[in-house]
């Protein structure tokens, strides 16, 4: 029997036609907003239909980051609506163990934080997994939770998310599709993904109890969140893949009512978006066309210059010829590619920059270097840092945030004590004391976690004179949004807002330069990135604003695409040196940095490497030969 899979009319990024490689209903978003407001309309429409029956819905709820304004959403519509929850009866995925209900990293915590406590649910209809249960009595406790979701008529509605090893709940590889609420040993990556939560690998427990695979199939209606870049992979894994226990996600296939929900970055791997002419005639526009041609060079391993006609025929991309033949696609691909390429970022003076990524004028321009922790700005863009400098430009460097929470315990106590020796004093010995006495994750009293600024402070100041700007040139914006002392932040307010633009106004750029790494949707990055979105949007009408530019660059995790980078910074290796040395002195971020993610390389080799990888990608595609490249794509409002 065929599977039929049921459209429900969300309405996506381009129509959702599913394709002979897709075997998931999914829709893509422009951005998780807008998709967590409709995942959140659904929602609340199925709790209507069950009010207005007299039966109670029952929806299995996830926790993470995933979800957050999806829940965002419907407290709004609770308090604004008056949508009531009195007839929903809950059941969460999983929840860590052991684990106590009062920690903050609890997932108890979290769904009260976040839903719960703010909408009229009985607190008798909610489960939530016991990460308090004795290791003897876990199996009957896993019993009697399945038990009473039977009890309930089973799920209604089953939200999810997915963990990078494709888990879904805490069903890690291996899991069998038949598995029940049981407990189970998280995936090292799993535990990699979550230790910034708990500061540091070492305090993220090893197991958790979790629903089993089988009980999510038996809900009537899965919906699955997927936002953002580092999810792009195994989305596609689950959705193209064939089924498999290593990918436990994939058992959704064959669920008759499951849709993924997901932004542009989780679907960008997808055939139809990553590589749209292998599945149905194309619109070619110049971007797919250059995301093509690059494409086509990979796939051959070609210079775009010996391309061929058999080339784009072998490789589903016949009909572009009809177009253009390759002679002239190539030349116009080289070209394009050969002009983003510039040893002038702020702009060569008295030069031709018809061909140039930046304006030749002013000569001597105002730049801002937006850093979103106090060191994005030499790990991510220090070789052009040093390159505005070197060519007498009056560069800003702006500190969003104060970078505190990424500072450990024992770098803080030992900065602490070396105050000590040198200036005695009550204050010092009780920060001293304060670090001494924590307990695991209690959060950073406000006088820690100002040590802890001022040690990250002092790092990039280190870091900027070394690059040799002055001191009067960097600034710490200190955002309050990111002032809680835990990795849960506040949203933006006016008063972020209004910090940045009193930056903006003051130094009246030419250029901006900011992190548009979007790889984590609810990252410090994302939120810091929608901070110069929003400022600068607010001061458009200023006359010094129609000279500015913005050029986005990424963060150590992810490099833009060859076809989307529009200026391509070339580093000789002595500044590829000094770069090295400028992030060296962000010493509290070096050797077993907290938010080291699952790579084992420091910030330093990663971003070493993938502007060397940058460059001879340039090099393969037939451009000339660099050590090093830092990649630019510009915003434009």
């Amino acid at each position: 029997m065929s599977k039929k899979k049921i459209n429900i009319g969300y309405k996506p990024v381009g129509q959702f036609e599913e394709t002979r490689f897709e075997k998931i209903h999914n829709v893509i978003f422009s951005d998780s907003n807008e998709a967590s407001i409709r995942v959140a309309e659904e929602i609340a429409e199925l709790i209507r239909k069950k009010q207005a029956q007299n039966e109670k819905c029952v929806l299995g709820l996830a926790t993470g980051s995933s979800p957050i304004r999806v829940y965002e959403e419907l407290v709004r519509m609770h308090k604004e609506e008056g949508l009531s929850f009195s007839n929903v009866v809950t059941f969460n995925l999983d929840e860590y163990l052991p684990m106590e209900r009062s920690n903050i990293q609890s997932y108890f915590y979290f769904m009260h934080e976040h839903l719960f406590s703010h909408v009229d649910i009985p607190s008798e209809n909610i489960h939530i997994p016991d990460g308090t249960v004795p290791s003897d009595q876990t199996v009957e406790y896993c019993l009697s939770y399945e038990k009473k979701i039977k009890e309930h008529g089973g799920l209604d509605f089953q939200l999810l998310g997915i963990g990078r090893t494709g888990h879904i709940g805490f069903n890690e590889p291996g899991s069998h599709f038949n598995s029940g609420t049981r407990v189970i040993t998280l995936d090292h990556i799993t535990r990699v993904d979550a230790a910034p939560a708990f500061l540091g690998i070492d305090n993220v427990p090893r197991k958790a109890i979790t629903m089993g695979i089988s009980t999510v199939r038996k809900a009537k209606r899965i919906v699955l969140l997927g936002w953002g870049q580092n999810k792009a992979d195994i989305i596609k894994k689950t959705i193209e893949g064939e089924i498999s226990s290593q990918v436990p996600a994939t058992y959704l296939q064959e669920h008759l009512n499951c849709t993924f929900v997901l932004d542009n970055g989780a679907g960008s791997e997808l055939t139809r978006n990553k590589t749209p002419w292998l599945v149905d005639t194309c619109e070619w526009t110049e971007e797919l066309t250059a995301k093509a041609i690059v494409w086509l060079c990979c796939v051959t391993n070609k210079t775009i210059l010996n391309l061929t006609d058999k080339d784009y025929n072998d490789n589903g991309m016949a009909d572009l010829l009809t177009l253009e033949d390759s002679y002239d696609l190539n030349i116009k691909m080289f070209n394009r590619l050969q002009h983003t390429i510039t040893g002038w970022p702020g702009g060569k003076p008295n030069a031709d920059d018809s061909n140039r990524p930046e304006r030749a004028a002013p000569e001597k321009k105002r730049v801002i270097i937006f850093s979103p922790h106090p060191d994005d700005d030499v790990i991510s863009m220090g070789g052009t840092f040093d390159r505005l400098v070197e060519q007498g430009h009056e560069v800003h460097i702006a500190y969003q945030t104060s970078g505190n929470i990424a500072v450990s315990d024992t770098d803080a106590r030992k900065y602490a004590e070396i105050a000590m020796q040198i200036h005695p004093s009550t204050e010092t010995q009780n920060l001293i004391d304060t670090i001494a006495q924590k307990t695991e994750n209690r959060i950073d009293s406000p006088e820690v976690r100002k040590l802890k600024g001022d040690i990250r402070r002092s790092e990039s100041y280190a870091a900027t004179r070394y690059m040799g700007l002055e001191d009067t040139n960097v600034h710490f914006l200190d955002l309050p949004f990111y002032e809680t002392g835990t990795i849960k932040k506040n949203n933006l307010s006016d008063a972020d807002i209004n910090i940045m633009m009193d930056i903006i106004k003051q130094i009246k750029p030419h250029q901006v330069y900011a992190a548009g790494d979007l790889a984590d949707p609810h990252g410090t990055h994302k939120v810091c990135l929608d901070a110069v979105f929003e400022s600068m949007k607010r001061l458009s009408s200023e006359a010094f604003m129609k000279d500015c530019w913005l050029w986005l660059y990424r963060g150590a995790w992810h490099e833009w695409d060859i076809n989307e980078i529009e200026m391509a910074v070339p580093m000789s290796p002595s500044q590829v040196l000094k770069k090295r040395n400028a992030i060296f002195c962000h010493q509290s971020q070096k050797d077993g940095v907290m938010f080291q993610g699952d790579d084992a390389r420091e910030f330093w080799m990663r971003a070493e490497e993938r502007n060397k990888d940058t460059a001879n990608r340039y090099k393969a595609l037939g451009m000339a030969s660099y050590s090093a490249m830092e990649a630019f794509v510009r915003y434009k409002f």
